[in-house]
């Protein structure tokens, strides 16, 4: 069974993929939206690609938004507990 998220991004091929904006755009220190995760280049775009492109700009955003977690899941070591 796919999740939620997979079915966003998988759109039939009558209809447009859906944009990924929550309208709550924040950007980090490389113009990369911390809500969408795309870039600010992706999301100018946009509106002026073909679907298999905004589906390039999604797999884009989903490496990302794992890389951005990856990087901020706390970790702990714990010789330091010790």
């Amino acid at each position: 069974m796919k999740s939620q998220q997979q079915h966003q991004l998988i759109a039939s091929t009558h209809d447009q993929l859906s944009s990924p904006c929550v309208k709550n755009c924040c950007l980090d220190d490389n113009d990369i939206c911390l809500e969408c995760f795309r870039s600010l280049e992706e999301i100018r775009k946009w509106r002026q690609v073909d679907d298999d492109t905004r589906h390039c700009f999604l797999i884009n955003a989903q490496c990302r938004k794992k890389d951005h977690k990856t990087k901020i899941t706390p970790t702990c070591d714990t010789g330091d507990l010790q």
